[in-house]
């Protein structure tokens, strides 16, 4: 026997299209919630992947910055042994200096002068003696200024005085100290650039 249908296949239509949209709907929103799920998983590990390289990078700074302090004490102590290689280089210079200076000091004084103080202050001497006439102190000016040792004796006072019945000429007298060395080390610069 032949079925009929008495109900409305417009109705039949829209109960289908109705399950088809709500499986539609329930397929995109398990597809929906499975990207959104992998897009928090992807950015989850790029967090995660970003914060290790950032905790890399900070041990990284943390070690140069600890390599660097490393480098500035080194050079702080190479500048405290340069300098006091320095110092042991000039008090190697200087150690003969001395000598030459005092030899110097008593090779320019002539007969009748005599010193009865030295006080030497930075580059310059302050020299006090006795001196049997005014003439005597004449020499020993030009002697200091003919001494490689010394430049530019300059008389600061000079009186006189009666010692034991005797006229004697006391004096005070500056000199710049200096030294041939240096001297010929300059003149050597000097004729260098020069001739450049």
């Amino acid at each position: 026997m032949p079925t009929i249908n008495l109900l409305d296949w417009r109705q039949e239509r829209r109960e289908r299209r109705k399950k088809q949209f709500q499986v539609a709907l329930l397929a995109a929103l398990v597809v929906g919630a499975g990207l959104v799920y992998g897009g928090v998983r992807v950015v989850d590990g790029d967090v995660n992947y970003q914060n290790a390289r950032n905790r890399y990078l900070q041990q990284q700074i943390a070690e140069t910055d600890r390599q660097i302090k490393k480098i500035e004490d080194l050079q702080q102590l190479k500048s405290r042994l340069l300098a006091r290689m320095h110092v042991i280089e000039r008090l190697e210079q200087s150690r003969s200096q001395i000598v030459h200076y005092f030899d110097q000091l008593v090779a320019t004084l002539p007969k009748g002068v005599y010193l009865t103080k030295v006080q030497e202050k930075g580059a310059s001497t302050t020299l006090q003696g006795d001196a049997d006439s005014n003439g005597r102190v004449s020499t020993y000016l030009r002697n200091l200024d003919g001494s490689p040792w010394f430049t530019d004796p300059n008389l600061v006072v000079i009186t006189a005085k009666h010692v034991n019945g005797q006229r004697v000429s006391e004096f005070t007298l500056k000199v710049k100290n200096d030294n041939p060395s240096n001297n010929k080390k300059k003149a050597s610069k000097a004729s260098g650039t020069g001739s450049a």
